[in-house]
C-alpha cells in the first residue's frame, strides 16, 4: 500500500477545521431578520350555536336555524407597533351586537389584558344567517315573537360569545411577534345600490348595458401581515360595503363575507383572514337567494384580496393611533311614554306595538328611566391611523347600519383611497341615513327604525353630526 505523506494528518485537520470555520462564521453572518417595528398576532375561534337558536336578520322568519352552510367565527388580529401601542380588530360574524354587549366585551379586554376602550375595534359582517345575539339589537324583530325557553338560550348563547370573544382576543395578544404590515386596496363589482335600481331582476340586463344606477363603494381595502424574514402570510383584514343577504333559509352561514374568508384561508395556509363590512347599509349583492352565488360573490371578493397579496403593497411604517368617542347623534321628535302605551294597545300584533313594548319594557328594566326616549343616542366612532409619513391608512369605525354616501364623501374629504371607512361596527342600533337618504324616505331612510327599537327618526343634522366629529377627533391637515 502506498503511503501517505507525513505531513497529510497536519493538512487534514487544517482543511476541515477551516471547513467548519467557516461554516460559523456563515453562521454568524447570516443577515437577520428586518426589523419594522411592528409586532402582530392573529387567532380564531368558532362561535356557530351548538343547537338551534333563533335567526337574525329577517322578520319573516317564524322558527329557530335547522341546520348549517358553514360554520361562524370571532376572529382577532393584535397590531403593535414600535412605541408598544397597540391596537385590537375583532371580527364576527353575525348580524350585529349591541352597545351593552359592546361594551361588556371591551371591559373584559380591557381586565384581562390591559386595552383600553379606543384600542379595540368590533366588527360585524352582518350576515342575515347567523344567531340573535342579545335583546337591543333588532329587539323589536326578534324577542317578541321568542318563546321564553328559546330566550333563555339566546341569553345563554350571548353569555358564552363574550367569553369567546374575550379569549380570543388574549390568544391574538399572546401570539404578537415580529411582522410586516402593509396595505393596498382592490376592487370587486358584486355591490349593487339596492334604492335606486329595481326591480332586482333587471339588475342583471342592466348591469351588461352599464345602466346601474345610484353611488356605490366597490373598493376592497387590504392591509395584510407577514413573517418578516420567510414573507409568509398571517393574517389578512380586509373590507368591503355590500349587505351579507344572499341568503335568507334557516341555516348558519357566514354568507359571501365568510366563503370569502374561507377562500383566502385556503388559499393561504396558517393565514387568518378577519372581514369588516364598509358603509353597505344601501347596497345589496345582486342577484342573491342561492348559495351558488353566495359562494361565487365570496370567491370574487377573495380573489381581488388576493391579487392585492400577489401584487407590491405599501409598508406601513410601525405607528397605530388609536381614538375612540361616542357622541351625542341627534334624534328627531321622540314620542312620550303616553304615546307608546297607546300604541302599544292599539297594535298588539305589529311591529309598531312590538316597538312600543320594547321600549316600555327597557324603560321599566332600567328603574323608570326615559330609556331610548332621550333626544340623542350615543353614537360609537372611532378613528384609527395605521402608519405614518406619506402612506397611513386611515381607518374609521362607524356604528350602525351605514348608507354609502357616508364612505364616499370622507374619502373626498380625507384620503381617498387609504381612508377606510367601515359600519356595523361597535354598535349595530339603526340604519344611518345620509341627509339625501333622510329626505327621501323609506326603508334606509327611517322606515327601519320600528324594527330596531329607535324611538324616532334621525334629525336632519345626523350626517353633519357624524361626518363633523370625525374630523374632530383626527382633524385633515
Amino acid at each position: 500500500m502506498k503511503r501517505l505523506p507525513s505531513f497529510f494528518p497536519l493538512v487534514l485537520v487544517a482543511l476541515v477545521g477551516g471547513a467548519c470555520l467557516l461554516l460559523v462564521r456563515g453562521q454568524e453572518e447570516k443577515p437577520a431578520a428586518p426589523d419594522t417595528g411592528w409586532k402582530a398576532g392573529a387567532a380564531s375561534v368558532m362561535i356557530t350555536p351548538e343547537e338551534p337558536l333563533w335567526m337574525a336578520g329577517y322578520g319573516g322568519r317564524k322558527a329557530p336555524a335547522e341546520g348549517k352552510l358553514t360554520e361562524l367565527w370571532a376572529k382577532a388580529l393584535a397590531l403593535e407597533d414600535a412605541g408598544g401601542n397597540r391596537a385590537l380588530v375583532l371580527s364576527l360574524d353575525l348580524v350585529g351586537i349591541d352597545r351593552e354587549m359592546s361594551q361588556r366585551i371591551c371591559e373584559g379586554i380591557g381586565e384581562q389584558h390591559g386595552l383600553e376602550r379606543e384600542q379595540i375595534a368590533i366588527a360585524t359582517s352582518h350576515t342575515h344567517s347567523g344567531p340573535v345575539v342579545g335583546r337591543r339589537n333588532l329587539g323589536p324583530l326578534h324577542w317578541w315573537r321568542v318563546e321564553p325557553d328559546q330566550q333563555a338560550k339566546i341569553d345563554a348563547y350571548a353569555e358564552t360569545l363574550i367569553g369567546k370573544v374575550v379569549t380570543v382576543a388574549g390568544e391574538a395578544i399572546g401570539k404578537l411577534a415580529p411582522a410586516r404590515v402593509q396595505q393596498g386596496s382592490g376592487h370587486a363589482t358584486f355591490a349593487v345600490n339596492r334604492r335606486e335600481n329595481k326591480p332586482y331582476d333587471q339588475v342583471p340586463e342592466w348591469r351588461v348595458r352599464g345602466e346601474l344606477k345610484g353611488p356605490v363603494d366597490h373598493d376592497v381595502p387590504v392591509l395584510s401581515v407577514r413573517d418578516p424574514e420567510t414573507a409568509e402570510l398571517r393574517a389578512v383584514l380586509f373590507g368591503y360595503a355590500c349587505h351579507a343577504t344572499v341568503l335568507g333559509g334557516q341555516e348558519w352561514c357566514g354568507d359571501y363575507p365568510g366563503y370569502a374568508q374561507m377562500a383566502i384561508e385556503e388559499k393561504n395556509p396558517g393565514c387568518v383572514a378577519l372581514f369588516w363590512a364598509g358603509c353597505g347599509a344601501d347596497q345589496n349583492p345582486l342577484p342573491r337567494k342561492t348559495v351558488e352565488l353566495a359562494e361565487s360573490y365570496g370567491e370574487r371578493l377573495a380573489l381581488a384580496v388576493q391579487k392585492e397579496l400577489e401584487s407590491p403593497m405599501a409598508a406601513l411604517a410601525p405607528s397605530v393611533v388609536t381614538r375612540f368617542r361616542e357622541i351625542d347623534a341627534p334624534l328627531a321628535e321622540v314620542p312620550t311614554v303616553e304615546a307608546l302605551e297607546k300604541t302599544a294597545a292599539e297594535d298588539p300584533d305589529g311591529y309598531e306595538g312590538a316597538r312600543a313594548r320594547f321600549l316600555l319594557h327597557e324603560r321599566t328594566k332600567n328603574d323608570g328611566a326615559d330609556i331610548g326616549l332621550d333626544r340623542t343616542f350615543p353614537f360609537p366612532v372611532g378613528v384609527w391611523t395605521i402608519g405614518a409619513g406619506k402612506d397611513p391608512v386611515d381607518f374609521i369605525w362607524l356604528g350602525g347600519e351605514v348608507v354609502v354616501d357616508y364612505a364616499n364623501r370622507l374619502k373626498r374629504e380625507r384620503h381617498g383611497r387609504r381612508t377606510w371607512v367601515a359600519g356595523y361596527a361597535n354598535d349595530v342600533m339603526a340604519y344611518i341615513p345620509s341627509l339625501r337618504v333622510l329626505k327621501e324616505g323609506g326603508y334606509e331612510g327611517g322606515g327601519s327604525n320600528v324594527y330596531y327599537g329607535l324611538p324616532a327618526l334621525w334629525d336632519e343634522s345626523i350626517e353633519e353630526t357624524i361626518i363633523g366629529a370625525v374630523h374632530e377627533i383626527d382633524p385633515v391637515e
